[in-house]
């Protein structure tokens, strides 16, 4: 059974996953109570799921772009119980967790997160044989700067507010918009985007893993 992490932000979820099913998926949007909220959630999950840690045989964790304070709440976790229990760990870039569970097209896709400071952290994605491929780098903008830069039709989605929602489809005719149902960041998505590279036996380095900040200028912005 895997368990899937994900602190990237205020958006928190958890997930445990046996390759069949979902045995249980929670989110929760919190105040930067990660710390104290994580380890009950989780353990309430496990419970709720009739399920164990000792039946945990895997870790998926998200690795950002995200909040510099709650990645590290949930990286930390994800690899103390990695290096604990000697089971794998897979990090798994927070962006291709929004960009893997929307629906295919001829059009390029654009995963977005909130940044603070009035930005996004966004990545481009197309579709490159029947999946969503990340193209380019990661980059922070303002959505006025994002809504500009949109040259042919486009899809976005991920974590953008009303105001964020009304400019981006005000300004640009061709924005298509991902509901507000598929811009929650799925655990269960982290989970079988993780399980995939597991099966393959594509782990990570629990000891070395390390989260994706957003830097602008040398400092991270979150």
């Amino acid at each position: 059974m895997l368990l899937a992490i994900d602190t990237s932000t205020a958006q928190v979820g958890l997930a445990l996953y046996d390759g069949n099913q979902i045995l249980g998926e929670m989110t929760w949007t919190t105040s930067r109570h990660h710390t104290t909220e994580l380890s009950p959630a989780l353990m309430g999950l496990i419970v709720r799921s009739g399920s164990t840690m000792e039946s945990v045989s895997a870790l998926g964790v998200a690795i950002g772009p995200g909040s510099f304070t709650s990645l590290r709440v949930g990286l930390a976790l994800a690899k103390g119980l990695a290096l604990a229990r000697h089971i794998p760990i897979i990090g798994i870039p927070t962006l291709d967790i929004i960009a893997a569970a929307q629906p295919l097209g001829n059009y390029p896709l654009i995963a977005v997160i909130q940044a603070g400071r009035k930005r996004v952290a966004l990545g481009e994605y197309e579709n490159v044989g029947g999946r969503w491929q990340f193209k380019g780098q990661i980059r922070g903008a303002t959505v006025d700067e994002l809504a500009d830069s949109i040259e042919v039709t486009t899809y976005i989605a991920g974590e953008l507010s009303t105001d964020d929602r009304h400019k981006l489809s005000r300004k640009k005719s061709h924005v298509i918009l991902a509901s507000p149902l598929n811009s929650v960041r799925r655990p269960s998505v982290l989970a079988d985007l993780a399980w995939a590279r597991f099966q393959n036996n594509d782990v990570d380095n629990a000891a070395s893993l390390a989260p994706i900040y957003l830097h602008v200028e040398g400092t991270p912005i979150l």
